[in-house]
C-alpha cells in the first residue's frame, strides 16, 4: 500500500511539472520528460503492487437453493432442528480419554471431507456443487454437516471467495480461474465436532494472491508451534500477529478461534492478535486456531444474508485452520490433513 501511494503520488507530481505554463526552455524540457518517465513507472509499479480488486469482478451473491435434508438416523446437534444460534458454551471442551478419541474420529473426517471438497476446486465448478459433494460424504460417513441450520445457515460448507473474510454460503456462481477459496468443513460425528478450513486456487493465480495464502497458513503453524500445557491461549495471537505484521497484511479482530468438542463453539475465544485474553492451554483441552489476513483494510461489511463477512474494500483474504488437542508436551493436529 505504501509503495503504491508513493507512485500516485510521483505520477502526480510529474504531471504538476508538465504542466507548468509557458515553460519552453531546456531545463523544463528535461523535467517534462522526466516526468513522463515517472508517471510511466509509476503506473507500471502501481499496477504490479496492487491487489487485484480492481482487476477483478467484485463478488455478488448468486442463487442460494433450498437447504438439503439429512436422513432421520444421522444423531443431531441440539440447534439442527430449531436453527437457532446457540450461545457459546463458557465450559472449555477438556476431554478423557474416550472423549479424545471421538474428537480424533471427527476430525481425521473434516479432514478428509475437506481433501475431497478441494480436489474439486476447478474454473467453471459452482460452489453449491461442492456444497452437495461434502453434505453426501458427511452423511454417508454417518456424521451431520455442523454449519448446516446453524443460526440458519442454509448450507453444509463455508465457502469464502476472494474478498469474502468468511462465512461466504454457498451458490450458483461458478469458480473463476485466479479465484482463491476457503472452504470451511465441520462434522458432528458421534457427539463431537471437528472443525477444518484451507485455501485453494481456482486455475493460475497471481504472485499476490498466492503470497497472501501462504503467509496466513505461515502464521497459523506460528501459532501451533506455541501451543502446549500451561502456555497462555494470548500467545497464539502474538504470533499471529508476529507474522501479519512482518509481511504487512491486516490481521483480521472479530472473528476467533474457539473452543470445540461436544459443542461447535465454546470457550476460550483464541484471538489471532495481540489480546491480554485470559486463560492458559490445558491437556485435554481442543480447539480451533483459524487466522484470517487480508491484503488491504480488515473492515467487514456483510451481505443481506447476514452471514457472508466480505472486506469493505474489496481487497483479498485468506485462512487456514485445524482442530488442536492439548497433550503433556505440545499438540496434536486433529484436523492434519495429507
Amino acid at each position: 500500500m505504501v509503495q503504491g501511494m508513493a507512485c500516485r503520488l510521483a505520477s502526480t507530481h510529474g504531471r504538476l511539472l508538465a504542466q507548468r505554463r509557458g515553460q519552453h526552455t531546456g531545463r523544463a524540457r528535461t523535467l517534462h520528460i522526466v516526468s513522463q518517465a515517472r508517471k510511466g513507472l509509476s503506473e507500471l509499479l502501481s499496477l504490479s503492487s496492487k491487489d487485484t480488486a480492481d482487476e477483478r469482478a467484485p463478488l455478488r451473491p448468486g442463487k442460494v437453493s433450498p437447504m438439503r435434508e439429512v436422513p432421520a438416523h444421522i444423531p443431531r446437534p441440539p440447534y439442527a432442528d430449531s436453527g437457532m444460534l446457540p450461545d457459546w458454551d463458557r465450559t472449555p471442551q477438556i476431554h478423557d480419554a474416550a472423549g479424545i478419541e471421538k474428537m480424533r474420529a471427527a476430525g481425521k473426517l473434516a479432514a478428509q471431507v475437506l481433501e475431497m471438497a478441494g480436489g474439486m476446486v476447478a474454473p467453471g465448478v459452482t460452489t453449491e456443487e461442492i456444497d452437495a459433494a461434502v453434505h453426501k460424504m458427511t452423511i454417508e460417513a454417518g456424521a451431520y454437516p455442523s454449519p448446516l441450520n446453524y443460526g440458519r445457515f442454509p448450507k453444509s460448507v463455508c465457502t469464502s471467495v476472494n474478498e469474502c473474510i468468511c462465512h461466504g454460503i454457498p451458490d450458483s456462481r461458478a469458480l473463476r480461474n485466479g479465484d482463491i477459496i476457503n472452504i470451511d468443513v465441520t462434522v458432528y460425528l458421534d457427539g463431537y465436532h471437528g472443525d477444518t478450513s484451507r485455501m485453494f486456487y481456482v486455475g493460475e493465480v497471481s504472485p499476490a494472491a498466492r503470497q497472501l495464502c501462504e503467509a496466513t497458513k505461515e502464521a497459523l503453524n506460528a501459532a501451533i508451534k506455541v501451543c502446549g500445557p500451561g502456555v497462555p491461549i494470548k500467545s497464539i495471537g502474538a504470533a499471529i500477529q508476529a507474522v501479519g505484521d512482518r509481511h504487512k497484511y491486516g490481521v483480521v479482530k472479530v472473528f476467533v478461534g474457539h473452543g470445540v468438542g461436544k459443542v461447535f463453539h465454546a470457550w476460550p475465544h483464541v484471538a489471532h492478535h495481540r489480546n491480554n485474553e485470559p486463560g492458559v492451554m490445558q491437556k485435554g483441552m481442543t480447539f480451533t486456531i483459524e487466522p484470517m489476513f487480508t491484503a488491504g483494510r480488515t473492515q467487514e461489511r456483510y451481505w443481506a444474508d447476514e452471514w457472508t463477512a466480505v472486506t469493505a474494500d474489496g481487497s483479498l483474504s485468506a485462512q487456514w485452520e485445524h482442530t488442536l488437542l492439548v497433550t503433556d508436551s505440545g499438540v496434536e493436529i486433529l484436523t492434519a490433513y495429507e
